[in-house]
């Protein structure tokens, strides 16, 4: 990403309603793991610092990675996902937000990568923006060129070797007006979606995706894809 956006994350993403939801459902998606937990591209720490001891993170930018080790305490690797410098079956747990979708990183490699590092048994948790179509100037500020449906990512999953748990849309409910969004700002802006947001709008935000989570609802549409995932027992 550009180094904007990683002051802007750092900035922003303990208190910012986005990645409150986010980290809430990854916390959830997590629960009940053993073993070390690995959380492969950590930006700034802000889901490290909420997850405690027993993990650790990988992140490509050396000044996000130091601020992930200030920020969490925790282990914290430089590197790409594409070649985890991790030895194979150590992780009980791997946790990767919107991170498959960056322009550096090939996604089935990347798989691969996070079934190796599995214990047989770990779990995988993948969050990822969804719909190509909504490829946005937020996206190219932050060299995102993936998007994904639920039905593209299960198969993804399937084809690493992945015995899939569950795929589902969220930010449902709030997906009309991220459509109007997109509508309305120009899609050659160089803008970015991480802001502080004016605390009555930042509380509702969070209270509809808040809503939607509790709900726990098979959405069929949504402007992310949540996936869970597990690197089968028997596998070789």
């Amino acid at each position: 990403m550009e180094p904007t956006e990683y002051k802007l994350m750092d900035a922003v993403e303990s208190r910012m309603w986005w990645y409150r939801a986010l980290h809430a459902r990854l916390r959830a998606a997590l629960a009940g793991c053993e073993g070390p937990v690995l959380d492969a591209g950590c930006g700034t720490g802000g889901l490290l610092a909420q997850l405690g001891a027993g993990c650790f993170g990988l992140e490509y930018a050396p000044a996000a990675a130091l601020r992930a080790v200030e920020k969490s305490g925790a282990a914290v690797a430089c590197g790409s996902v594409n070649t985890l410098p991790f030895g194979a079956g150590v992780f009980g747990a791997v946790v990767s937000a919107d991170v498959l979708c960056h322009a550096g990183v090939a996604p089935a490699v990347a798989l691969d990568e996070f079934f190796r590092v599995l214990k047989p048994g770990g779990r995988l948790v993948l969050n990822m923006p969804a719909y190509q179509w909504m490829l946005s100037a937020h996206d190219r500020r932050v060299h995102n060129v993936l998007r994904v449906t639920a039905g593209g990512l299960r198969q993804m999953l399937v084809e690493a070797g992945f015995s899939v748990v569950r795929v589902r849309y969220w930010n449902a409910l709030l997906l009309p007006l991220m459509l109007a969004q997109r509508l309305l700002v120009s899609r050659g802006a160089a803008s970015s979606d991480v802001a502080a947001f004016p605390p009555w709008q930042d509380a509702l935000f969070y209270g509809i995706t808040d809503l939607e989570r509790r709900l726990s609802l098979a959405w069929p549409a949504g402007g992310s894809v949540l996936a869970i995932a597990e690197r089968p027992i028997d596998a070789s």
